[in-house]
């Protein structure tokens, strides 16, 4: 996959999924913001849509190529276990933070039976499975989303979040008045959880 590896000074890792259209570099300041030490590892989606760079297909606004996002998420949990390897990361201080579609299969990687992260940060997630019950997870998990989002319904972010509560998965949720950007007011919430 495309990607970015930034080394840092401690053994803290972010692993950084962008939103449709973006890339790499996108979350490259975020990451920064957020420990200015850590490592930073921006990933770019394998998919394009519509000449914008994706992490999965999609059938139409808000309705997921289901096989297609098993098989990135898959793809995606591979690249991130070779870049453990070849960068020498310490996967206990691994922290994979994802926006809009990055944070969608970012929820799609936690049914997968390969995952093994200890932190998530889903910034505007939806649910990515409707009918499936998630599976525990030895993971900590961040959401923050917007009361006013228009991108993604706020009754998807709380549909996941329901998800994540019944799996019993340690969870704290962030929620703004505002709608699908990043507010730096979320950001100071994720700096304190982390």
């Amino acid at each position: 996959m495309k990607h970015i590896f930034i080394k840092g000074m401690s053994s803290r890792t972010f692993v950084l999924l962008h939103g449709t259209g973006g890339n790499e570099h996108d979350l490259l300041e975020i990451g920064k913001f957020l420990d200015p030490n850590a490592n930073l590892l921006g990933i770019r989606g394998n998919v394009v849509e519509n000449g914008m760079p994706r992490f999965f297909k999609r059938l139409g606004m808000g309705v997921f190529d289901i096989e297609n996002l098993k098989e990135e998420t898959n793809n995606l949990i591979d690249f991130i276990e070779k870049a453990i390897v070849d960068y020498h990361l310490n996967r206990d201080e691994l922290i994979i933070l994802g926006y809009s579609n990055g944070a969608n299969i970012m929820a799609s990687m936690l049914y997968n039976d390969k995952f093994n992260y200890s932190k998530l940060i889903m910034l505007h997630p939806m649910r990515p499975f409707k009918e499936l019950e998630m599976p525990n997870r030895n993971t900590r998990i961040f959401i923050g989303y917007g009361r006013t989002d228009r991108m993604i319904s706020p009754t998807e972010t709380l549909g996941l979040i329901k998800l994540i509560n019944n799996a019993k998965i340690p969870l704290q949720v962030f929620e703004s008045p505002g709608g699908h950007e990043i507010t730096i007011n979320e950001l100071n919430a994720v700096k304190a959880y982390i």
